[in-house]
């Protein structure tokens, strides 16, 4: 791995050396563009009042328009190149973070806070993206034109080339390396409470009727609004550093002008003096010269001013690579294969045990010593208790998704053979994500060769026949926006129909009643755990229900119930 992150992050994306050049060499090309109309426009000027034959001003008027047209061109053709890199980039890092966490280690992927997982796939990604576009494309094509610059200054007046390559030393890499390296500390502040504010957000807009239950809404407000003043306070601290080195351009852009006219100057009364040590070099000077000399550090800088950003781009562009990167790394995969280790689900039925389970991310919620449970295909077992006290985590470890802190829990086949939990047993969340694509498609993420008698049937089960049949496209009806386009108890129905369809024979299920009012959710609870002709899962299903409503719990008429944190 490169020394850089940002290097190494390019190389991640799959972006190669060939749409890089072709995007520097338009930038350049657009940058030389207005170099020469520069130097043109000059000798255009100075040239014009000797009233040259009309011929000649006709061709400098002629090459004018055609090197402004050229600038525009090459530019427009840049940004096509540069964003298009770009953006093919940023998609292929964002499939491949996602098929490095699918194939990684399942323990990993659903400890991650939804907070972080959405700032590493999103705002990180994003910051990647930027800053090939406005870092990488930029410096290089400044450095093209730089040294442009300085060569044909050269040709006039070595000493205002020396002087305008400092200047633009300064301009170019002095000022957007102070701007980067100042603002490191402020970026990652910055990326700590930008993280922290999408915490607080998403648990307010995910879990709101909880907290106001709790009590807890105005705390996690307080969080949010604090979250808000920290980010905000690193953003302007950020933009005083950037203004500072940002200044640095247009000092240099300053001295790098008068230096030149003054030197321009000189010249030119060394030359009208009729001195008797004039060299041969400086009757050369010419009116033309005195106006290259004045307008070219004007344009040369028109390149570099940009840079200071750039420099900021490109740090917060690191940094970003840098989470990203350790993302990738923690799952255990590099996210670069086409494949991932998903198991094959075995839908022979299957029984489900634990023995002294103790579960959990750090300390064990479970009961001391532990949880001795055995479970018979077509059992139902349902789990309630307060938010906090274990309960997803325990399907998690029940699902072979986390592993326990002590103990065992396995699935068995009914001649005693054991069978992967993986392949066995499948955990449905309780906020899992609805794609903005088709109804159908979102069901076929549980069963890609479900039939639309089946999805249908499923959406029957669950009591959105009506709400399907009444879409304008039916099953291909476009879900806008994914889940926000249905309400509370319409999206956890669809993703309890998920759970009807996938094949597995051990249903594991996360709140499935929740955003129901009471009766439904009863009655919803009662189908679930049913065994008899109303049931939604066959006989031979083993479902374990997770709820924090003991109202909900009791319509669970037949099945084990299992109490936590009481």
């Amino acid at each position: 791995m490169s020394r850089d992150p940002m290097l190494a992050a390019l190389r991640f994306t799959g972006l190669g050396a060939r749409p890089v050049l072709v995007s520097v060499f338009f930038g350049a090309a657009g940058a030389l563009s207005a170099l020469g109309l520069a130097a043109l426009s000059a000798w255009l000027i100075t040239r014009a009042w000797q009233m040259p034959p009309v011929l000649y001003l006709s061709v400098a008027v002629t090459a004018v328009r055609a090197l402004g047209i050229s600038r525009a061109l090459f530019r427009y053709l840049e940004r096509l190149a540069t964003h298009d890199a770009a953006l093919r980039a940023m998609a292929t890092a964002r499939t491949r973070i996602y098929r490095a966490l699918a194939g990684g280690a399942p323990a990993y992927s659903v400890g991650l806070r939804q907070s972080a997982l959405l700032a590493r796939t999103a705002d990180d990604v994003d910051d990647i993206g930027d800053a090939l576009i406005r870092g990488l494309i930029p410096m290089a094509v400044g450095a093209v034109t730089a040294v442009a610059a300085v060569a044909v200054m050269a040709m006039v007046s070595p000493l205002a080339a020396v002087i305008l390559a400092i200047a633009l030393l300064v301009s170019g890499v002095v000022a957007p390396w102070l701007a980067a390296r100042g603002s490191t500390l402020v970026l990652d502040r910055s990326a700590r409470a930008r993280e922290d504010v999408a915490d607080a957000a998403t648990a307010l807009l995910w879990h709101g009727p909880e907290l106001a239950v709790a009590g807890r809404r105005r705390e996690v407000l307080g969080d949010l609004r604090a979250a808000d003043r920290r980010l905000a306070k690193a953003v302007d601290t950020g933009a005083a550093w950037q203004v500072t080195a940002g200044s640095a351009t247009p000092l240099a852009l300053g001295v790098s002008v008068v230096a030149a006219a003054l030197i321009a100057v000189d010249l030119a009364s060394r030359v009208s003096g009729s001195l008797a040590d004039v060299s041969s070099e400086d009757t050369r000077f010419t009116p033309m010269l005195f106006g290259i000399l004045v307008l070219l550090p004007l344009s040369s800088f028109e390149m570099t001013g940009p840079l200071t950003e750039a420099g900021i781009a490109w740090e917060r562009g690191r940094q970003a690579a840098r989470r990203v990167l350790g993302l990738v790394a923690g799952s255990g995969a590099s996210g670069a294969e086409d494949g991932t280790d998903d198991p094959v689900i075995d839908p022979a039925p299957a029984a489900l045990a634990t023995r002294d389970l103790q579960w959990g991310w750090e300390r064990p919620l479970g009961p001391p010593p532990g949880l001795d449970l055995r479970l018979e295909p077509g059992e139902r077992l349902v789990i309630v208790g307060p938010s906090g006290c274990g309960k997803s985590t325990l399907l998690l470890t029940m699902a072979g998704l986390l592993p326990p802190l002590a103990g065992r829990v396995q699935a068995e086949h009914g001649d005693g053979a054991q069978v992967p939990l993986r392949a066995a047993a499948c955990y449905f969340a309780e906020e899992a994500h609805l794609f903005s694509t088709s109804v159908r498609e979102n069901l076929l993420v549980a069963r890609g060769d479900a039939t639309d008698d089946q999805i249908l049937a499923a959406l029957d089960d669950v009591g959105l026949a009506a709400w399907v049949a009444g879409l304008p496209d039916g099953l291909d009806t476009d879900l806008a926006g994914g889940g926000a386009a249905l309400s509370g108890g319409q999206r956890r129905r669809l993703l309890l129909a998920r759970a009807l369809l996938h094949p597995a024979p051990i249903v594991l299920l996360d709140e499935p009643a929740e955003h129901l009012d009471i009766e439904d959710a009863r009655a919803m609870m009662e189908r679930i755990c049913s065994a008899g002709p109303e049931a939604l899962f066959g006989p031979e299903r083993l479902v374990v229900v997770v709820t924090h409503q003991h109202a909900v719990a009791a319509g669970a008429a037949g099945a084990r119930l299992l109490s936590l944190g009481d």
